[in-house]
């Protein structure tokens, strides 16, 4: 669907719903770990072209018991492809919406910024005939007292 202006709220309880829904998504995954940068740098990744390297060798593995050590647990390695197969699928749908989410927060904060910043242009040109204004005016140009050389009001920084 092609993007429009965005009509939408969330009430306090939608809010605190969806909260709560995540927890639930949260306490379904008990096993979840929190990498450092240093640990993610080290480990053995799996992608997407790893999967039938790995599939396979489960296959030659369970085939082949014999040639491995005693200590080697097939059976941990064939779960650990399974719960890293579901994961992949729940990551896929969980960065689709997070990738919605992200995209609806910058859509409508544009709008919100645009339409804030005709505001401001009003305010800015009232300010000058209307008592009381030049305060707001002034209030609102805060926002833009950083922005260099080659920037407009119409392009504020973050």
């Amino acid at each position: 669907m092609a993007y429009q202006n965005i009509t939408g709220s969330l009430s306090p309880q939608d809010i605190q719903e969806i909260k709560a829904a995540l927890q639930k998504v949260q306490q379904k995954l008990p096993f979840l770990v929190t990498l450092s940068a240093d640990e993610r740098r080290k480990l053995v990744k799996m992608g997407d072209k790893s999967l039938a390297f790995v599939n396979n060798s489960i296959t030659a593995a369970q085939s082949n018991r014999e040639i491995l050590p005693a200590t080697f647990d097939v059976d941990e390695l064939v779960r650990d492809y399974q719960l890293a197969s579901a994961l992949t699928e729940l990551l896929i749908s969980m960065q689709q919406l997070t990738e919605q989410v992200d995209d609806t927060l910058m859509a409508v904060g544009s709008e919100a910024m645009t339409g804030s910043l005709t505001v401001y242009d009003y305010v800015k040109t009232a300010s000058k005939k209307t008592p009381g204004l030049k305060t707001v005016a002034e209030q609102l140009g805060e926002r833009f007292k950083a922005i260099g050389k080659g920037r407009s009001a119409k392009t504020p920084v973050s």
